[in-house]
């Protein structure tokens, strides 16, 4: 018979391997349904996660945009990784993107056509906003209601894609796009947008801003009280209190800083790779980031190097879905299997698996 026991703490080996078991138990899984779709799934494994990177044919193209979609995954996911460590769930990210990209684009049109060198950050101080503002009202309902903000943030995404299809439809469509859906392309508009910073790396400012936000947040984490406070709160939320941390200031500040980089990556998305404010402009980054966050183990370099492989299958499931056939709705599942398989192999981390009456442990 099987049975788990509780370790006394958690193992520092489980806490390091699950990651890597959780891709490879993926791959895995990945590979039998694609078999199931028809499809070689050797092949697909290798055009997911080999050709982007090293077939001469896609490389040209595919590099680039590994940082163009890990950008906006790692500064999501590490503002989430705050709060998640402190026990505090943003599960609508989504929403606070949406609103950032709305409330910044919604600065530099109302300002079009002045061109200054001051718009853009005026803009991005708007994303942030847009973001704060959208999770604050979770933040506020938990700490003042005793609401659960894991149903209110995740509720408000619908709100969030409601706002986004009527500004596209409506105050932000472009007067010069012939009715069509969508604002003015921001990209296209020298005070407006994200552009790359070096040729053909993919490169712009909201990786820069990841990377600066990856820095600061280990810093917090490992050298500022208030990163103490966080890991105290998460792992012992009675001897938090008793230290003097108070819970509803954490809720209040956690989500504002998850919101915040949300709306920032919103931002940088809608005045770089999107471009412009329509109706399909989210695309999921805000849940795949959930995915990210704990991938990266809830560490900021962990989840830098976890954005990169999410995006890496972004770009290789984009590429087997043109090569191979692959619907997109199985890309979907087989990083959906990345989250699963993680959680499930993360129980050997705070539990042994025991074979009957023997003592031994896996």
């Amino acid at each position: 018979m099987l049975r788990l026991e509780k370790r006394p703490s958690p193992s520092r080996f489980w806490q390091a391997a699950t990651p890597i078991l959780a891709v490879i138990l993926t791959m895995i899984a990945g590979g039998i349904m694609f078999a199931l779709l028809g499809k070689n799934p050797v092949e697909a494994i290798r055009t997911i996660f080999w050709d982007p990177l090293f077939d001469p044919q896609y490389a040209a193209y595919s590099r680039p945009q590994l940082l163009v979609k890990a950008g906006p995954l790692i500064l999501i996911a590490t503002g989430l990784s705050l709060g998640f460590r402190a026990g505090i769930w943003n599960i609508g990210a989504e929403g606070q993107y949406i609103m950032g990209a709305v409330f910044g684009a919604g600065v530099g049109l109302a300002l079009y056509p002045v061109e200054t060198r001051w718009i853009f950050p005026l803009m991005i101080l708007a994303g942030i906003f847009g973001g704060w503002l959208w999770a604050m009202i979770p933040a506020i309902l938990k700490t003042r209601f005793r609401t659960n903000e894991i149903l209110v943030s995740l509720l408000l995404v619908y709100v969030a894609q409601y706002i986004l299809a009527a500004m596209a439809l409506g105050p932000m469509r472009n007067p010069e796009g012939g009715g069509f859906p969508g604002s003015r392309n921001l990209s296209q508009i020298p005070s407006m947008a994200n552009p790359e910073l070096i040729a053909g790396t993919g490169l712009h400012w909201g990786v820069v801003a990841a990377i600066g936000v990856v820095i600061a947040a280990y810093v917090l984490l490992q050298r500022h009280i208030l990163g103490f406070q966080i890991k105290l709160a998460g792992q012992a939320p009675r001897a938090a209190r008793f230290a003097g941390v108070s819970p509803e200031r954490l809720v209040i500040l956690c989500m504002g800083i998850s919101g915040g980089l949300a709306g920032a990556a919103g931002l940088f998305e809608v005045t770089g790779p999107a471009g412009q404010i329509s109706i399909d402009f989210n695309t999921g980054y805000g849940f795949t980031a959930i995915i990210v966050a704990f991938l990266g183990r809830l560490n900021p370099l962990g989840i830098l190097l976890a954005g990169l492989l999410m995006a890496l299958t972004y770009i290789g499931g984009e590429l087997a879905s043109f090569i191979l056939g692959l619907p997109s709705a199985a890309i979907q599942a087989f990083q959906g299997m990345l989250l699963f398989f993680l959680l499930a192999v993360d129980l050997l981390t705070n539990f042994r698996i025991r074979f009957g009456s023997k003592k031994e442990a896996i």
